[in-house]
């Protein structure tokens, strides 16, 4: 076999050149900010009260940087109420450090805002579990969320007053 020959079979195995295949790597995942508020313990950790109503909100950023790779952000926070007073409230912003490459620039940002995303949600779904359960609580598991659809639901958000304006 010849130099180029084992170069090219190292790169991925069946030796297919993987430069032109669409990726995405990640580098790094991280806890950017994070905060659990508690502010009626222990009253509000007593047996056989009622299940608290639960508002969920989730956001995704994402940003380029000057060495080529991307920086995406998932923010999740909960909010428990119960009888009208706060039961636990918690924000969570997830980060990952990103390696996109053979993504047409047309379809980066949905790369960024629904992919990238899927990939950071596991985890950060375990902290908010972790977190509830430290906080006295049994673990506040999250539904699987539709990145595709919160992304969607965004842009029609975006491109609904211009739209209007036209």
């Amino acid at each position: 076999m010849t130099d180029t020959q084992a170069s090219a079979v190292q790169e991925n195995g069946n030796g297919a050149d993987q430069s032109a295949q669409p990726g995405i790597r990640i580098i790094a995942q991280f806890i950017r900010d994070l905060s659990f508020e508690n502010p009626r313990a222990p009253e509000s950790l007593r047996a056989g009260a009622e299940q608290p109503q639960i508002d969920m909100g989730v956001e995704m950023n994402a940003r380029g940087r000057n060495d080529g790779l991307f920086e995406v952000d998932l923010k999740l926070t909960a909010r428990a109420e119960r009888d009208g007073e706060t039961v636990f409230q918690v924000e969570l912003v997830y980060g990952g450090l990103f390696q996109i490459q053979g993504v047409p620039e047309a379809d980066l940002e949905p790369v960024l805002l629904i992919e990238c995303p899927r990939f950071l949600f596991p985890f950060a779904r375990r902290v908010i579990a972790d977190l509830t359960t430290e906080g006295g609580f049994p673990p506040f598991l999250l539904d699987p969320i539709d990145f595709a659809g919160v992304y969607t639901a965004r842009r029609a958000q975006m491109e609904g007053p211009a739209a209007g304006e036209a």
